[in-house]
């Protein structure tokens, strides 16, 4: 980092706000495990100031709104896995911070910069497009009061490393709908180890089950097979009001696989992500079924 000519730690949102839109911008710092590794590789974009969000105050704070479950951007993953309200409200994220690299990591490593780091296999991404979630950005107006906005998960991710937040935005929440007395889920990660290691594929599945067994509500996210995260659609609708059976469990593996879009590269071929991909949704929805 040697550009970076300033180093700044708020303890108000406002100040951290205004730092964010002064000349050239800010390099944000929060737990800091994907930034180190992108400044020690040379991938991190130039800027004249540091900011450090770690000492705001109220944005490391879990609550529930009505029926949205609010987690502070300064929540780390270990912090969610232990939360009661986490686990009651959101299990799916609780059960992804076991496969979140190492516990090391995990006490340091925050909501917020997982998402706004916008890795194509971030293991957060997925099961928050899953669980449908919304991010709350907050910027500062000309008058000096907070102006906040909130982008639906399925918009915010623009391509690998790159999102909808402006540069004199910050992230503060991240907002999830609470889950329901009937609602299903799971996650998978592929990788040559369950944490430790970036996927080679993820895969988040969210759906309700209503008395008599038909699906609703069917969420299908799949990661590092695309730009983005992205929406099995297609798998999806087949499997949308139904009482899934052997066959449309086979025909919406087959529609996820065909809807990736992977690469090669150094973790695995274009052709194994999707072939994992493939069986595993195929091997997920059959657990779900015959629970």
């Amino acid at each position: 980092m040697e550009h970076v000519e300033r180093y700044l730690a708020p303890t108000r949102l406002q100040q951290a706000l205004a730092a964010l839109g002064g000349p050239g911008g800010a390099i944000v710092l929060a737990g800091g495990t994907d930034l180190m590794p992108q400044s020690h590789a040379g991938r991190l974009r130039r800027a004249p100031l540091l900011l450090n969000i770690r000492r705001v105050e109220g944005l490391d704070s879990i609550r529930v709104d009505g029926q949205t479950l609010v987690i502070g951007t300064l929540v780390t993953v270990a912090q969610a896995m232990r939360s009661e309200l986490v686990c009651r409200h959101a299990p799916l994220l609780a059960t992804v911070g076991e496969k979140f690299a190492s516990e090391q990591v995990r006490n340091a490593a925050t909501i917020g910069g997982n998402v706004c780091n916008a890795s194509p296999a971030g293991d957060l991404l997925t099961p928050l497009l899953a669980l449908d979630a919304e991010f709350e950005l907050a910027s500062l107006a000309a008058d000096g009061s907070t102006l906040t906005r909130r982008v639906p998960v399925a918009g915010f991710f623009s391509g690998p490393g790159r999102t909808q937040r402006t540069g004199d935005e910050l992230l503060t929440a991240v907002r999830v709908p609470c889950a329901g007395p009937d609602q299903r889920a799971r996650f998978y990660k592929g990788g040559t180890r369950q944490a430790l290691d970036i996927s080679t594929i993820s895969i988040a599945l969210v759906a309700g089950c209503g008395a008599d067994r038909r699906w609703h509500g069917v969420r299908l996210a799949l990661g590092a097979v695309a730009p983005v995260p992205m929406r099995a659609t297609g798998a999806e609708a087949l499997l949308e009001g139904t009482v899934p059976d052997a066959a449309s469990v086979a025909a919406a593996a087959a529609a996820a696989a065909a809807a990736a879009h992977p690469i090669d590269d150094v973790r695995a071929s274009a052709w194994y992500r999707r072939e994992l991909l493939h069986n595993m949704v195929q091997r997920m929805l059959e657990d779900v079924v015959t629970r």
